[in-house]
């Protein structure tokens, strides 16, 4: 049961990737240009296929269908995405769109950082291990049973991340609004005592 809940993690990690894509060419095309690794033509075609690659690897996974070549597949897709972003870190590149779920508009100032590596390190190291092991056979209720504790696993991953988004350990969001409210304040204090 071990492998068809790491399957689905691996699959829905995929799923959540490739869906939000798939509406979006230009986006994906510009964040594809962003990494400035691949031929011209070549990223068109990436950006072309990547959502639905992922889409269909991710399923197959979930599904518990060709387990090993699913698997095989999702690890050359973690591989490249685990290059793209550690040359782009050691080139000192942080200011690119990471481009993993989904995308921020031309106006937004995207970071990558080796967290983002290191996963897509992790996820290439888990689908590898599921293709060299192969699935087991296990019924259909444990096969239910891994979807969800790995939809729970996913979900419980999600909350984090959009909590991450909006909560800074240390450091409150309001202090940076002070911040600037106190710089202004003072800047008026001082033209109206000297000036006008």
């Amino acid at each position: 049961m071990i492998w068809a809940v790491v399957a689905a993690l691996v699959g829905g990690t995929l799923l959540l990737a490739g869906v939000p894509k798939a509406g979006d060419h230009e986006g994906l095309l510009r964040v594809v240009r962003g990494y400035r690794l691949l031929p011209a033509v070549v990223e068109r075609v990436v950006a072309r296929m990547l959502p639905a690659t992922e889409i269909a690897v991710g399923a197959l996974l979930v599904l518990g269908v060709a387990g090993r070549v699913a698997a095989a597949a999702a690890a050359v897709l973690f591989l490249g995405f685990f290059v793209g972003l550690t040359v782009n870190l050691a080139r000192g590149r942080r200011e690119l769109d990471c481009g993993c779920f989904a995308f921020g508009d031309r106006d937004a100032a995207p970071r990558i950082g080796w967290f983002h590596s290191v996963r897509a390190g992790g996820f290439a190291a888990l689908s590898i291990a599921l293709a060299l092991t192969g699935p087991p056979g296990i019924g259909v209720l444990e096969q239910a049973a891994a979807l969800a504790l790995a939809a729970l696993v996913l979900v419980a991953g999600l909350a984090v991340a959009q909590l991450r988004a909006v909560v800074h350990v240390g450091r409150r969001p309001v202090d940076e609004h002070l911040t600037n409210a106190s710089v202004e304040l003072r800047a008026v204090a001082t033209v109206s005592r000297y000036g006008a």
